[in-house]
């Protein structure tokens, strides 16, 4: 029985988007306007932390990161999104669907983690600022990312592998816009005791680890702020991880928000899919947004490329 079904079953088809026929061209454009501006926004602070000398950092080594993660998470569903709206098919085929979970789980562990070492490298920052070039070298920074990327993506391949193992003989609709564990293991006949009790045993070990960090890293930070006896000093220490403290909140709130709210008859599937899209969709096309705005050295290297842009234009015009 296993072998026919993974033999034989080709596609998938994502329901998340079927009941909204009628809206299918505005949300078409709507999606793609979001993806532009997240692609232009989070390449934006790319190229400035890429072309300015003095953000050659730890912190700013990280932001890129972030960056890079916020380009790569929705490029993992918006694109067969656009497809899927503008053909009206609605399929993914199975490798597709495997490897669409594999980089969105893989993406979103990876987020959880670099969150969790960016609130260490503002602890480091604030709370040890005399030795901070001593303990967050940039060797250490680049191991550490290595590191949390390999964790991530491992982590997901594990997933997959456990999700796609199974037999699947029910119905092959997914009741979501993009395919995701839980949406694609209640397709199988064969059991998922093992694959369900890993994702909530190991993903919440390494899920509250990361969030551990986070918040005992803010603990210390806000503690330490506290004692600051001038309220220059507070400001400028506060400056420093406001931005990271915000994205913070906004990563965990969205997930909270989408996966633990109380069930209940008032929201449609529909509107329940729509609000899974913030974390996915919407974060990374805010994130760029809070860096530049909260920042100040990000919003002057920003400046930078979009002044030599302007004169390279100019340059070319005359």
């Amino acid at each position: 029985m296993d072998i026919y079904n993974l033999t034989t079953m080709k596609e998938f088809f994502l329901l998340g988007l079927t009941d909204l026929t009628e809206v299918h061209y505005p949300l078409f454009l709507f999606l793609a306007v979001i993806y532009q501006v997240t692609l232009l926004g989070n390449c934006t602070i790319l190229l400035a932390i890429g072309t300015e000398k003095k953000l050659h950092t730890p912190m700013y080594y990280l932001l890129a990161n972030r960056s890079l993660l916020d380009i790569f998470c929705p490029s993992a569903i918006i694109p067969k999104m656009l497809e899927n709206l503008l053909t009206e098919k609605q399929s993914i085929s199975f490798v597709g669907c495997a490897l669409q979970l594999y980089f969105l789980v893989a993406l979103v562990g990876t987020k959880a983690f670099l969150l969790a070492l960016m609130a260490y490298d503002r602890h480091v920052a604030i709370c040890y600022p005399l030795h901070y070039t001593l303990i967050m070298t940039k060797v250490l920074c680049a191991q550490l990312t290595a590191g949390i990327w390999t964790a991530g993506f491992l982590n997901s391949l594990l997933h997959t592998v456990l999700t796609f193992h199974l037999s699947f003989c029910k119905s092959h609709q997914v009741n979501q816009y993009y395919c995701d564990i839980l949406p694609v293991m209640v397709l199988s006949c064969s059991s998922t005791f093992v694959s369900k009790l890993l994702v909530l045993v190991e993903g919440g070990i390494l899920g509250i680890s990361a969030f551990l960090i986070t918040l005992i890293s803010y603990i210390y930070i806000i503690s330490t702020i506290l004692k600051i006896q001038s309220a220059e000093g507070k400001r400028k220490a506060f400056s420093t991880c406001a931005s990271h403290l915000i994205v913070v909140c906004l990563f965990y709130g969205t997930i909270l928000f989408t996966y633990l709210r109380p069930s209940s008859s008032q929201h449609s599937p529909a509107r329940d899919r729509l609000i899974s899209m913030l974390y996915t969709i919407i974060t990374p096309m805010i994130n760029p947004i809070i860096y530049s705005l909260r920042n100040t050295e990000v919003k002057g290297a920003i400046k930078k490329v979009l002044c030599y842009s302007k004169r390279n234009s100019h340059k070319e015009l005359t």
